[in-house]
């Protein structure tokens, strides 16, 4: 961008020349919004502004409240990238309601340590029996399928199908004859026993079912692993999203510090003014938060595919054109703040509003996508693209008329640094 729009840009434009009639209509085109521009202008007045900021806290604290609903991880059933009457999410929807099984597995391994034939282990394999029952009974599990379940079964049918031999034995031969049955290729279990694994089928995988599961297994394993038995997490493409939402839960800390960090920093090396980075950075917060509070208002999770939204979302600031205008506006012309603000509305407003409104239009046709995923980012960077550019038309000019400094004190202050 910094090659084509600061190099490019001004070398094509060196090879046009516009005639009398165009540089006309173009003055003429600069001066049509003027009308607006003077009523917005007022909002760099101490009484209007007053307002402005009102307001605005007002939907801070609204955004505040209702971004604390938003939710790690995928919120609706089925895939998220395709709506809820897409075939594959209707056929999922019949499989959970209808089954004890589903699309959505966490698999456990249950490794064991320096034990032979740990399959023929009555301590190992009560071990994670009781892990099975256990999870059978947590909120959000459909099902679960482990070896000594099958085992129990398979003991039972060697005892023309008793339920009262579907248990476990405590003699390693008869644990080995129910156990032996079993192959491999199930993946139930490895040749020598040292790796069990637990298949863990979930009713959903919404970001809240995954995290509240996963707590319930690292309660079960803190409580029963042992020299010879741990309960490992975890597999499956449950096991994979709980890892990945416990890793965007701490990269969208680490990532907001880091961009907004880098945003005062140069607000501050640029205009050489804290007063100038709240200005800048406000608003900018203002609209990381009503972002979170659409989210949730939405039903969007915070996941790897919506957390560079929001930072797409945070880098895009008008207020850094204009208060540039009006930082120069102010020193250079020793113009007030209001007559400032009117003038950096005039240069660049209408190309801020023009630019936001049209990334808004473009994105925002995704809304009709038959993408789930494309609709919700589409909603969302529409949102972001004209929540900034609203916010630096009337938050930031309000905040100025209550930090910065008037025009006649900075003129002041130049001539004192002349003197000196």
């Amino acid at each position: 961008m910094i090659i084509t729009n600061k190099l490019v840009l001004p070398i094509l434009l060196s090879y046009i020349s516009l005639g009398e009639r165009a540089a006309t209509r173009a003055a003429a085109s600069a001066s049509r919004f003027d009308f607006v521009w003077r009523r917005l202008a007022h909002f760099a007045e101490p009484r209007t502004a007053v307002l402005a900021i009102l307001a605005s806290a007002l939907l801070l604290g609204l955004g505040t409240w209702k971004a604390r609903d938003m939710k790690t991880g995928d919120l609706g059933k089925g895939i998220p990238e395709l709506h809820d009457s897409s075939r594959y999410n209707r056929d999922n929807a019949a499989i959970v309601d209808n089954f004890t099984i589903g699309v959505d597995v966490l698999s456990m391994i249950a490794q064991t340590y320096n034990v032979q034939g740990a399959c023929t282990q009555y301590e190992i394999m009560d071990a994670i029996d009781r892990f099975e029952l256990y999870m059978r009974n947590v909120h959000g599990v459909q099902s679960v399928l482990a070896l000594p379940g099958l085992a129990k079964i398979i003991n039972a049918g060697w005892n023309e199908g008793s339920l009262k031999w579907r248990a476990l034995s405590r003699n390693p031969d008869i644990l080995a004859q129910s156990v032996t049955p079993v192959d491999t290729a199930t993946g139930l279990l490895n040749t020598d026993c040292s790796a069990m694994q637990v298949l863990i089928f979930t009713s959903d995988h919404q970001g809240t079912t995954v995290s509240h599961i996963v707590k319930e297994i690292r309660k079960f394993a803190a409580e029963n692993d042992s020299e010879k038995l741990k309960f490992l997490l975890a597999s499956g493409n449950v096991g994979v999203m709980a890892a990945t939402n416990e890793a965007v839960d701490t990269a969208e800390i680490s990532m907001l510090l880091s961009i907004f960090g880098a945003i005062i920093l140069l607000c501050v090396v640029t205009f050489h003014s804290w007063r100038a980075m709240l200005c800048i950075i406000i608003p900018l917060t203002l609209v990381s938060i009503l972002c979170n509070a659409l989210m949730a208002t939405l039903g969007i999770g915070l996941k790897v595919s919506t957390l560079p939204v929001i930072a797409l979302g945070v880098g895009v600031d008008y207020g850094i054109y204009l208060y540039e205008r009006i930082k120069h506006q102010m020193e250079d012309y020793g113009q007030e703040l209001r007559q400032a603000f009117y003038e950096a509305l005039r240069q660049r407003g209408t190309a801020a509003v023009f630019t936001a409104v049209t990334m808004s239009i473009g994105v925002g046709s995704w809304a009709f996508s038959a993408l789930k995923f494309q609709s919700d980012m589409g909603i969302l960077l529409a949102f972001m693209f004209l929540v900034n550019m609203l916010g630096a038309i009337f938050l930031l000019p309000a905040l100025a008329a209550m930090l910065v400094k008037p025009a006649g004190k900075i003129a002041a202050s130049a001539r004192m640094k002349e003197v000196a």
